[in-house]
């Protein structure tokens, strides 16, 4: 029997028909490393705030870019992309589970067919069809989010899992370990870099897409970049496009520290 202590799962630099390109093990990043994009959004956004103040703005100007204005729609697409994102878990995850277990094997194929709909519309005709069909406002949004992203960490989530070296698993067994205990203690831990390289896809589809709430009556950012095309007001726009962007940028990192952090050591 082979010793769980001395196995190793396989390498995670795969290819998969479902997935793509999987990541690749890494070491641990640099005190640089952590530090470098922090500090670059921070510079992007004095930047921003500094060529903002220097322009002498129109009344509309004024309105659309007031402090108290973007903080608000930054909270309003903070809690979109929060609460749709864990959705995506609470669904992605679990089901991802149950779809790389044996007796689930016939049911895979249709289950993977039904989320790849989510994907197959366009994100803004999807929310246009939420709205439609359920209401205006900030749920609809939410519901579409989760609809366009679930397949993303669902895949992931599978081929992490499915990777995993059998005699590993094998070997635990062979030891007296429950099939809950070889999930939660080598299964999901060795997917966890796959699982949240998808995670942080979705995260960023989920930011990006968040902002075309606005044509559906939700104040994300988008109201910015929207008000400066309808006033052709090109700064308010670059503004919106500025503030989205390093927000992406932000979760994201902040998504890759909590990658570094579950990821297992020596992975």
């Amino acid at each position: 029997m082979t010793d769980l202590s001395t196995t190793t799962a396989q390498p995670l630099a795969t290819t998969t028909a479902d997935a793509g390109p999987v990541l690749a093990p890494r070491g641990r990043r640099s005190l640089g490393g952590y530090l470098f994009m922090p500090a670059l959004l921070i510079a992007t956004l004095i930047i921003l705030y500094v060529v903002v103040q220097r322009r002498e703005l129109s009344s509309g100007e004024q309105s659309v870019l007031a402090f108290d204005n973007v903080m608000s729609n930054l909270g309003v697409h903070l809690r979109i992309t929060a609460i749709s994102t864990i959705l995506v878990l609470l669904i992605s995850i679990p089901l991802g589970i149950l779809l790389t277990r044996s007796f689930a094997r016939p049911i895979t194929p249709p289950a993977i067919a039904v989320f790849n709909v989510g994907q197959a519309v366009p994100s803004i005709g999807l929310i246009a069809l939420f709205a439609i069909a359920w209401a205006i406002g900030f749920w609809p949004v939410v519901v579409a989010l989760v609809a366009y992203t679930v397949l993303p960490v669902l895949r992931n989530t599978m081929v992490g899992l499915r990777q995993v070296d059998a005699s590993v698993i094998e070997s635990a067994r062979g030891m007296g370990m429950t099939k809950t205990a070889v999930l939660l203690r080598i299964e999901l831990p060795l997917a966890v870099p796959i699982i949240m390289a998808g995670l942080r896809t979705a995260l960023t589809i989920n930011v990006g897409t968040a902002t075309l709430g606005t044509f559906v009556g939700v104040d994300t950012l988008g109201v910015l970049i929207v008000a400066g095309q309808v006033q052709n007001k090109q700064l308010i726009t670059v503004v919106g496009g500025i503030l989205v962007a390093v927000l992406a940028l932000l979760i994201d990192y902040l998504a890759s520290i909590a990658e570094d952090v579950l990821r297992p050591r020596g992975l």
